[in-house]
């Protein structure tokens, strides 16, 4: 077994309420961002096909996840899909028709930033779709999802749970914080006080679909560093990969000016402020 293999855990200092300081997390994230390169690199030589779904709660921090997994990485080898509401032409189709063109192709890693269970949550709980619909999407989901691993594709399913003083505490801080307020829509806050229905949602869902094919895993994401490292770690440990050997790269010298010189050209120079600024 290579070292990329060997079991990525998290041994950093805390503070006393148990949160991970900056500078450990930091320090550790850059440790699973090298495996994610060397995952990346596998996955382009053996042509895996490898698909991510991230699930749960408004507020869970499921965005922080996939930001904290791609950063480092190539978009061309770990593409995000994150679908909008679908059209009046897409609601006529089978529903899983316009998640299925999105599914990976070899040497590609998908992530679902929420996916085809949007029928099992938001859709049921809010009422786009009958009862009914949402009772025939949990009974043929594991039976697609089937399919998709015995045509050979990696499915891991993720749940971030937040808890309810968590998802408060976070969605009020968007009320007022400009960089945040585009994360608090309509949807979001009608969906805020519906929390049991949801609660009961999600556990229909685990019930028909935590299959041993493509089972769901849980993450507490009350504290959102230890919980991006935790869900990195972990599927690192589940997505076979091995370090690639890499040749020595050494720069070539560079080519001789041979009279070049830089124009005199009235360039429009992006201005250079003070910062920081007040």
């Amino acid at each position: 077994m290579s070292a990329a293999k060997k079991e990525n855990r998290v041994e950093a200092a805390t503070e006393p309420d148990g949160k991970l300081k900056f500078k450990d997390y930091a320090r550790a994230l850059a440790k699973l961002h090298v495996e994610l390169v060397k995952l990346q690199q596998w996955t382009v030589h053996k042509g895996l096909k490898v698909c991510i779904l991230f699930e749960g709660r408004d507020g869970a921090g499921k965005g922080g996840v996939i930001k904290a997994i791609t950063e480092r990485v190539s978009p061309r080898i770990f593409r995000v899909v994150a679908l909008p509401t679908p059209t009046e032409r897409e609601k006529s189709q089978m529903y899983i028709q316009r998640y299925i063109p999105h599914l990976p192709a070899g040497g590609e890693i998908v992530i679902f930033d929420r996916s085809w269970y949007n029928r099992a949550g938001v859709e049921r709980v809010m009422g786009f779709c009958t009862e009914q619909q949402a009772e025939r999407f949990l009974e043929l989901a594991p039976s697609v999802e089937k399919a998709f691993v015995e045509s050979g594709i990696i499915l891991l399913k993720y749940w971030l749970e937040v808890s309810e003083e968590e998802q408060t505490r976070r969605l009020k801080s968007r009320i007022d914080d400009g960089r945040k307020i585009w994360k608090l829509s309509p949807m979001d806050l009608k969906s805020y006080s519906r929390w049991y229905d949801y609660s009961r949602a999600r556990d229909e869902m685990f019930q028909a679909t935590d299959t041993a094919w493509a089972p769901w895993y849980v993450a507490h994401s009350d504290n959102k560093r230890r919980a991006r490292l935790n869900i990195i770690s972990h599927l690192l440990r589940h997505i076979p990969y091995e370090d690639m050997p890499r040749t020595k790269v050494k720069l070539p010298k560079r080519q001789e000016p041979h009279g070049y010189q830089e124009p005199e050209y009235p360039y429009k120079y992006v201005p250079a402020l003070s910062w920081p600024s007040p």
